[in-house]
């Protein structure tokens, strides 16, 4: 309670600013409790401890880590005990930074919240300057990442301080509102008072014209309903008239010719004043929508003009705090032209670096345009060099293929030979039988008993039964051809089996060894890239190549997948292999 018995008991409370004053106070002893909740390493219980700096900036670190850094936090010195050239440094990075972050952090302009005065917080301690630094902090508190938590922590404080904060907290965004619409200038308030009174008379005058017009109706309507009474009368007069000459139901007398015609004549007439009365509503609800307008333009006129009276004296405000900055900044003109002339010597620096930078980066563009050039040429070369590849392969299976396919032919043309000669030698061995038989039939020299001639005997069988013999042989040897052509065609079917088979399995290795060679590609421009990388440190093509990095990262994992795929397809297919063979 050091720091609100500080401020209460303070003289500015007697001054004509009280009731900022008294808010001020408030706010401070708020941030007071806040600075408490964040458990700062530095004190902050007296003003005097406040006035240091080093509490507000481990609050604010606390606030935001990323935007009040470790770096920022390191650069507030800490031990200053009454040195008042530190304490004024400490504050003024504190205030530079919290405006930063306003404009860019927050995107708001504060440009209308009086700054504090930081010398008279190092000096006097004034509470009123402090006030203002420590509303700053409230702000930026309640607007971070963060805000719900201060916001819960504002709700668990007295109802009496939560009214004063959440005041201080409607003051602040008040003035930043009104910055971002004094930025416009108070000029165009004019002219947009200007413009609404403008629409305010041209409706006013289209009010008249319209209640003019709608006076007129009225008239009109009046002399059409005495017309209509007249006509009424006179039809009256001729009713009677015509009841005691004739009947009007029959059209063929005057009587009846002029009825209808009056009839015809008050049914028009009877339009004509529908109509009329009609459009006369029709104006009535149009003037009554004109005057809603009329009432929320002298609504808003009343708002602009009490707007553009708080603008000018907002202004005037404004222009005294900047006379009275304007003062300031002249006191240290030396010291600022002394830092213009470095920054000139920087800014020639800078030039010269942008220069060579330039250069090096059109250098750049050109050798890219060209690298682009070559690598496009190169994936052509690498098309073509994969259908040369698949070409060859394809050859390469057609002559294993036809190789196989003679092969058989000439084993197949080497049996055929030994089945000739085989058949050769069995045709003079019948034909050598047939001649003995015959020469021992003429000769009629049978000799049962010896035996020299009982094998022969044995050997020498019945014509019909060597015939038999002779045709079961040839019925077998038809039976074997049958079979091995059976066997030759089954042969066949598997051979082709195994050629398909062949055939995608050569397929398949030729695309697995295209996919290795494109995996290595890959792999290489990974390897390129992430040296890029290395190399560029943080450029703003970073996020370019490793856009890059990130698509060759996934065509090599869908090349690694497709990998994958076939190989588990040829081992499907490499049971199937072994078995037709």
């Amino acid at each position: 309670m050091a720091v609100y018995t500080a401020f209460a008991s303070g003289p500015l409370l007697n001054s004509s600013h009280k009731d900022i004053t008294v808010c001020i106070c408030f706010i401070s002893f708020y941030v007071w409790l806040q600075l408490q909740t964040f458990k700062t390493a530095a004190p902050c219980k007296t003003v005097e401890d406040l006035t240091s700096g080093a509490a507000m900036s481990q609050a604010l670190h606390q606030i935001d880590p990323s935007w009040f850094n470790e770096s920022w936090l390191a650069r507030i010195k800490e031990d200053v005990k009454d040195n008042v050239r530190l304490k004024m440094n400490n504050l003024k990075k504190i205030l530079q930074m919290i405006v930063d972050y306003y404009n860019e952090v927050l995107a708001q302009q504060i440009t209308d919240f009086p700054l504090p005065d930081l010398m008279r917080v190092v000096e006097q301690s004034d509470q009123v300057e402090l006030g203002r630094l420590l509303q700053l902090i409230l702000g930026c508190a309640v607007k971070c990442d963060r805000k719900q938590e201060y916001i819960q922590i504002i709700m668990t404080l007295e109802e009496s301080v939560q009214h004063v904060v959440m005041t201080a907290i409607q003051e602040l965004m008040s003035k930043e509102t009104m910055s971002q619409l004094g930025t416009e200038h108070p000029g165009d308030v004019d002219q947009q008072l200007k413009k609404a009174l403008e629409d305010l008379t041209e409706v006013m005058a289209e009010k008249e014209e319209l209640a003019q017009r709608c006076q007129e109706l009225d008239m009109q309507v009046t002399m059409l309903q005495e017309e209509r009474n007249s006509l009424l009368a006179e039809n009256d007069l001729l009713t009677d008239r015509a009841s005691q000459l004739d009947t009007f139901d029959d059209p063929s007398t005057p009587s009846g010719r002029k009825h209808s015609q009056l009839q015809l004549q008050l049914e028009q007439l009877q339009e004509e004043n529908f109509r009329l009365e009609a459009a006369k509503d029709d104006y009535r609800i149009h003037c009554e929508e004109l005057e809603k307008q009329l009432v929320e333009l002298q609504h808003r006129n009343d708002e602009l003009t009490s707007l553009a009276e708080e603008s000018c004296s907002d202004r005037a405000v404004k222009l005294e705090a900047s006379v009275e900055t304007y003062r300031k900044k002249l006191e240290d003109l030396s010291d600022l032209r002394r830092q213009v002339k470095v920054l000139e010597e920087k800014n020639m620096t800078y030039m010269h670096n942008t220069v060579s930078l330039e250069e090096e980066l059109r250098k750049a563009n050109a050798a890219r345009a060209q690298l682009e050039t070559y690598k496009r040429q190169g994936q052509e070369l690498h098309r073509k060099l994969s259908d040369e590849s698949r070409r060859a392969d394809n050859l390469a299976f057609e002559m294993k293929k036809f190789q196989e396919k003679y092969d058989a032919l000439q084993k197949e043309k080497e049996r055929i030979s030994i089945e000739r000669d085989t058949l050769r030698e069995t045709n003079e061995e019948l034909r050598c039988t047939q001649a003995q038989q015959d020469q021992l039939l003429q000769a009629g020299k049978y000799q049962t008993g010896s035996p020299s001639h009982d094998n022969l005997a044995a050997e020498m069988l019945p014509i019909e039964y060597r015939e038999k013999f002779i045709r079961l042989q040839h019925e077998n040897k038809m039976l074997q051809l049958q079979q091995e052509e059976s066997e030759n065609e089954r042969i066949t079917e598997l051979q082709e089996q195994l050629e398909d088979v062949r055939r995608g399995r050569s397929q398949l290795d030729t695309e697995n060894r295209l996919n290795r060679e494109r995996i290595s590609e890959l792999q290489q421009q990974v390897e390129d890239l992430q040296k890029a990388l290395q190399t560029q440190g943080a450029k703003p093509e970073d996020s370019h190549l490793k856009r890059k990095l990130d698509a060759h990262m996934v065509q090599l994992n869908e090349a690694q997948d497709e990998i994958m795929k076939k190989k588990e397809l040829l081992e499907d297919l490499q049971p199937d292999a072994t078995q037709t063979s």
